[in-house]
């Protein structure tokens, strides 16, 4: 099968506040970037007009939302990135990369708020369709991500306010999930300085790539 008839690949970064995915996405995204294929870059919420709008409402810190209206827009945002983009995209065989995807609905609304796994599960199969091929999940201490994003000088959204005890189940929640899935998950050490991280991704990426004969 050439390049041009590949099917799409779908690849999806995670972690905890100040974990460091913009910073690896660059990385990501640069090597991708060496390969005879589209690339297409997204992120959640977000990623389209309708997605963009939901994720202000679900980041304004003004507001108070129950944790299935978090959810609930989580996937409405989610849905309409999935049916806009990301399948159109993987049509064509482009590799998208998400900036989050559903595992992050597992940490943040299964683990942080408390909702059952069974309920997010059902949403996934419906609102959303797939799931990625490749995760990378930056893991570190919640007490150094949290030091790290508040010492930006930015402002937190919703859900960057919730205490530490919030992210410590959000970091739980991931870890298990990568434990579940290791033929999809890449756990990287994000404690490490930046330019150990990026090449620990760097690495495992290549060596994906090459058991896909992409290298």
């Amino acid at each position: 099968m050439t390049e041009a008839s590949a099917p799409g690949l779908l690849i999806s970064l995670e972690g905890g506040e100040g974990a460091g995915k913009s910073t690896v996405l660059g990385a990501i995204q640069a090597r991708l970037s060496r390969l005879d294929r589209e690339l297409v870059l997204v992120r959640e919420p977000g990623g389209t007009p309708a997605g963009e709008a939901i994720r202000t409402v679900l980041l304004d810190p003004a507001l108070s939302l129950a944790a299935e209206t978090e959810l609930l827009l989580m996937f409405a945002s989610r849905a309409q990135l999935v049916r806009e983009t990301v399948q159109p995209a993987l049509a064509r065989g482009a590799i998208v990369v998400s900036d989050r995807f559903t595992d992050a609905s597992y940490a943040y609304q299964g683990g942080g708020r408390g909702i059952d796994g069974g309920r997010i599960a059902e949403l996934e199969r419906w609102a959303a369709g797939l799931r990625p091929d490749l995760t990378f999940l930056l893991d570190l201490d919640v007490a150094q991500g949290l030091a790290r994003a508040r010492g930006r000088g930015e402002g937190c959204d919703r859900i960057e306010r919730e205490r530490e005890a919030f992210f410590e189940r959000v970091r739980t929640a991931y870890r298990q999930r990568a434990a579940a899935e290791p033929g999809r998950f890449r756990l990287i050490d994000a404690s490490q300085p930046v330019e150990a991280v990026r090449a620990a991704v760097l690495q495992a990426l290549e060596a994906w790539l090459a058991g896909r004969g992409l290298a």
